[in-house]
């Protein structure tokens, strides 16, 4: 089975959930991957050193700058014509675009697949991941998006079997052009990829209040998260969000404060290994799932807790 990965990058870095593709990519057969960019050499050159794929497709060009899903999807429907399954991560970028393409290839697509059972049967989540459905796909080409968490990161390595070929077919996109973006600069690990993450609902009860959050992040390393209440309040950034319909994190400590636990939020986190929720509401649903559960007020316990911190920093 010959299988293509379609690359997501920023024309500087492969992004981290490229390497959990690619490890449920090995697992369906011969891996080729396609990388879409302008002046994208850098990331060219980390391509060289993921392991066991065969060969990279590179599309350099101005239409391809910010990586438009109306221009990228042509690419992949006219690259994947020959193989028999595209993946790519099951991020913002992933979800764009790949519906895009398989609408153009005239087949239907999986999305968010966590488990490979086998050639063509697949588990996802459904109902905001309380129940895992199997699906079994007949189509000629199989195109899925691939939940990272759920299968672990393959490890970089140079590749000196790696054949590199230049893709020449032009796209034109008359459908959408780029604007602006706005990018929140952050010293702290990426959320998707940190270790430790400290993430703050409506409790909080304001922006002002994340800053308490901070802090705490600060002292242990972690990515700063958020429930979709707080950024719907306008506490922080949608970068922030974790849940259904933001980012999925599985952490080694996931630490939620103020954080009721809705059904929406528990889907984007509930894979953490251990997690530590602090709430005043005892019967709030995040303590179903807790490792670890404090109940009390938030505004007096993380000020303690960050006291204990800092004395063990001392």
């Amino acid at each position: 089975m010959k299988v293509l990965v379609l690359l997501e990058h920023d024309n500087q870095e492969l992004k981290k959930v490229n390497y959990h593709t690619l490890t449920a990519a090995l697992a369906l057969g011969s891996v080729d991957v396609l990388l879409c960019g302008e002046h994208c050499d850098a990331v060219i050159e980390q391509v060289k050193q993921l392991p066991r794929v065969e060969k990279a497709w590179i599309a350099d060009s101005s239409v391809f700058t910010y990586q438009l899903a109306e221009a990228v999807a042509p690419v992949i429907a006219e690259v994947a014509k020959n193989y028999d399954y595209v993946l790519t991560a099951a991020t913002t970028f992933g979800k764009n675009i790949l519906p895009r393409a398989a609408a153009l290839l005239d087949v239907s697509m999986i999305s968010d697949v966590s488990k490979i059972e086998s050639a063509d049967t697949f588990t996802r989540p459904i109902y905001a991941g309380n129940v895992l459905a199997t699906v079994s796909s007949q189509e000629k080409i199989k195109l899925l998006t691939i939940r990272t968490t759920a299968f672990p990161a393959t490890k970089p390595i140079l590749n000196t079997n790696l054949t590199i070929e230049k893709i020449s077919f032009s796209v034109t996109n008359a459908l959408s052009q780029f604007v602006s973006q706005e990018l929140t600069v952050s010293d702290r690990p990426e959320l998707t990829a940190a270790r430790i993450v400290v993430s703050g609902g409506r409790g909080l009860k304001s922006a002002e209040n994340f800053k308490l959050l901070e802090q705490l992040a600060d002292s242990l390393g972690a990515a700063i998260g958020a429930s979709r209440a707080a950024v719907d309040a306008g506490f922080v950034p949608n970068d922030y969000q974790v849940g259904q319909t933001g980012k999925v994190v599985a952490p080694d400590l996931y630490i939620a404060i103020g954080i009721s636990g809705a059904i929406q939020h528990l889907a984007g986190m509930k894979d953490s290994k251990v997690i530590v929720a602090i709430n005043s509401d005892p019967d709030a649903p995040i303590f179903q799932i807790a490792d670890y559960g404090l109940v009390g007020d938030l505004f007096k316990l993380i000020p303690e807790l960050q006291a204990e911190l800092n004395k063990k920093c001392d």
